[in-house]
């Protein structure tokens, strides 16, 4: 082990760089500017309906509608490391499964310091649970409602997936997920430098890990990470994916190459792109 070991063979300084992706990704700043300017276009090209799915201020849906009656939904989680980004950083991908005949949802919730981690794992289950329970009056089908997040959106989906909360997803609800660049064992972040603010109870490091609690996982679950992503987010990838196997549960781990932490995240608007195309197999062998 290494000297001044922190956590498993990283001191803190080389701890607190796995988990600064910004770090390892030059344009990161650019792809950030990019989601904003992306999304925006895909507001003023296609209609979305705005829906609330709770009474707090970020508890907003906004919906872009298929063509095709009874299409699936898919639902966007964003990243933002638990404390950026909203819906409006968030629809830069919705031209894209719009234009493969799907309902693109982006599903906002409060984020870090107006609401703390766990508030917002259950706001992303209540989010989800609404769109379910609304699927025929929003025109979609019920059996095929997917999942997709981002950096800490992977987090929050994988973790809205499996933790045991009063607003627990139920069995059937989701068809399947897409969890990309994410971390599924909060222990290696709290013990970094964003332990400052996310600032968890060993309780809740346990409770809302999903590496912990992959048992519970009820869809088939595809893990992408990118091959230029960080030694830890690598990492955080092929031990979630292991542990989903290891229970019997539908896991797929899919290696974007040349791509760091914010160029996975621009694949999703992009058809030709593998992370698309992997998504399209995983949802059409879910629905068959």
């Amino acid at each position: 082990m290494t000297k001044n070991a922190v956590y498993l063979d990283y001191d803190q300084t080389r701890l607190d760089l796995n988990y600064n992706q910004a770090a390892w990704a030059p344009n990161a700043q650019e792809i950030i500017a990019w989601y904003r300017d992306a999304s925006l276009e895909a507001h003023r090209r296609l209609a979305c309906r705005h829906l609330a799915y709770g009474g707090g201020p970020a508890e907003r849906i906004d919906l872009f509608p298929a063509a095709a009656p009874r299409a699936p939904l898919v639902v966007y989680v964003h990243g933002g490391a638990w404390r950026m980004l909203n819906r409006m950083d968030s629809a830069f991908a919705a031209e894209a499964f719009v234009g493969a005949s799907l309902n693109f949802a982006v599903l906002d919730f409060a984020s870090i310091p107006a609401a703390r981690l766990p508030e917002m794992v259950m706001q992303v289950q209540r989010g989800i649970g609404w769109l379910a329970r609304h699927a025929d009056e929003l025109g979609f089908d019920s059996d095929r409602l997917f999942v997709i997040g981002h950096s800490s959106g992977a987090h929050l989906v994988s973790a809205a997936l499996t933790a045991d909360t009063p607003h627990r997803i139920e069995a059937g609800m989701v068809a399947g997920a897409l969890c990309a660049s994410g971390a599924y064992d909060l222990e290696g972040p709290m013990l970094s430098a964003r332990g400052a603010y996310l600032s968890l109870t060993a309780t809740e490091i346990d409770a809302f890990s999903p590496i912990r609690h992959a048992a519970r996982c009820d869809c088939p679950v595809l893990i992408a990470y990118g091959e230029a992503e960080t030694d830890e987010y690598r990492r955080h990838a092929s031990t979630f994916h292991e542990a989903l196997r290891k229970v019997g549960k539908s896991s797929a781990l899919l290696l974007a190459p040349r791509q760091n932490h914010f160029e996975v995240s621009r694949m999703l608007a992009a058809r030709n792109s593998v992370l698309f195309e992997e998504l399209a197999k995983t949802m059409t062998l879910s629905s068959g």
